[in-house]
């Protein structure tokens, strides 16, 4: 990749850009003009022809004659005079006999008018254009021809090429400069830009790059990275609730920790004191093991790092499976957890992500519902859900739109307290870490019904 500056680059492309539209124009203006030269002397010439037409007519006129011709200047023109053989009837001085004519040229003129170039003639030692034609003289036909020197066009060409090698490359210098600087004009903003972008920092929130209404790409630019400092600022404050939650939710079951050790050093004098301490503490242990596990998930989650075991599986034998676990807590609670399969619905996941995200919902069931709590599938030709029903108090409704938030809860609504808030984000993510959704709504009759979205399997 170039290390060049862009300014130089844009000034360089324009400057070759404008050096061969420069270039172009010149050598068409150059053959133009040149056409145009050589159409206008052909015209002299054929005026010049149709007047000596005069002389040729009075055979008592010669183009030999002394003195300045009315219609041949000397050393600018000549005329001669031939026969259909192509032998010298007449002819300007110092010309003579010589022969300007080839014989197939000869050939040509007794046919109509030719037009041709000669390079050198005898007192005429530059190129020059003559014009041959058939006339007629006493009821003889002849061959007049009338010629002019080409030094006229050549000195207007060699003039024209003068200036345009004199102020093509002026008027690639300036060119040249007008594109560095209108470059440098358009690149103003950009560098105001990265100049404002070098002092953003996470400790400057807020702050944006400041974008030129030019409705052009670099307005469209600034625009792009500012609504990308805005994505990047909320995810930074995502970031830092979720460590500062996840430290709340850690601290809680650390400081009780704490407490029942300290509790057991000062106060225990027996070992049935000792072994109640225990239990205790194996108790806020068990929620700190649970708590680091579910952020270690949704870290994976969030890295794009979360591995699935993809595999056929049947909907009824992931709800049954499932519910087999947690049987024994819901008969504590005098509860039942009712299955109902809903027909053979089969789907392609990771069973044991499937389950957890099962688990937690049946778990929060248990925690924070009421009454039964019913498994439910329900299946189209493209996707599967995976409902999990309670009878309990439900949600506040203006909880519903945040109830799979990270370390949310609505404990206070449902008269409980306990858990991290993570689970039903768990569930969320699990879901659509397999293509599909997780949905929440308050039940007409009571409670909540929680399901996730998931593809169902193909043919």
């Amino acid at each position: 990749m170039s290390r060049t500056p862009i300014r130089i680059r844009v000034a360089a492309a324009f400057a070759a850009a404008m050096a061969f539209v420069l270039l172009g124009t010149g050598v068409f203006l150059y053959h133009r003009i040149g056409g145009e030269l050589q159409t206008a002397l052909d015209r002299e010439l054929e005026l010049r022809a149709f007047d000596m037409t005069t002389i040729v007519h009075d055979p008592s006129m010669s183009l030999a004659r002394t003195g300045p011709h009315p219609f041949v200047e000397r050393g600018e023109a000549y005329a001669q005079l031939l026969d259909p053989d192509g032998h010298v009837l007449d002819a300007t001085e110092p010309l003579g006999v010589t022969h300007v004519l080839t014989l197939a040229q000869v050939d040509a003129a007794r046919h109509g008018t030719i037009f041709a170039n000669v390079h050198s003639l005898p007192g005429l030692n530059e190129p020059s254009r003559f014009l041959a034609t058939p006339v007629t003289r006493g009821g003889r036909r002849l061959i007049l021809v009338v010629g002019a020197t080409r030094e006229n066009r050549a000195e207007t060409l060699g003039g024209l090429r003068k200036e345009l090698l004199i102020a093509g490359p002026i008027a690639l210098v300036l060119a040249s400069l007008a594109g560095y600087l209108l470059a440098g004009l358009s690149l103003r903003q950009v560098d105001s830009m990265r100049m404002r972008a070098a002092s953003i920092s996470a400790a400057t929130p807020g702050e944006r790059l400041p974008v030129p209404q030019t409705r052009d790409e670099i307005q469209r630019l600034g625009e792009t990275l500012n609504a990308m400092l805005a994505r990047l600022e909320a995810g930074i404050e995502r970031e830092r609730g979720f460590v500062a939650d996840a430290g709340h939710e850690l601290r809680t079951p650390l400081t009780l920790l704490r407490t029942e050790l300290e509790l057991a050093l000062r106060q225990a004098t027996s070992a049935d004191d000792l072994r109640e301490a225990v239990q205790r503490s194996s108790v806020e242990v068990d929620r700190l093991v649970q708590l680091a596990e579910d952020l270690l998930l949704m870290a994976q989650s969030n890295a794009g790092r979360l591995a699935l075991r993809i595999e056929p599986l049947d909907s009824a034998d992931l709800l049954a499976s499932t519910a087999s676990r947690f049987e024994w807590r819901a008969q504590e609670t005098g509860r039942r957890i009712a299955l109902d399969a809903g027909g053979d619905t089969s789907l392609r996941g990771d069973r044991v992500r499937l389950e957890q995200a099962l688990g937690n919902l049946i778990d929060n069931a248990l925690r924070h519902g009421g009454g039964d709590i019913e498994l439910s599938t329900a299946g189209s030709n493209s996707t599967v859900e995976l409902h999990v029903a309670d009878h309990g108090p439900g949600m506040p409704a203006e909880f519903l739109d945040r109830a799979f938030e990270r370390f949310t809860r609505a404990d206070v609504a449902r008269g409980h307290s306990g858990g991290t808030g993570l689970g039903l984000s768990i569930v969320r993510m699990i879901a659509e870490a397999h293509g599909g959704a997780a949905h929440v709504r308050n039940r007409d009759g009571g409670g909540i019904d929680v399901w996730v979205t998931l593809p169902a399997a193909g043919p």
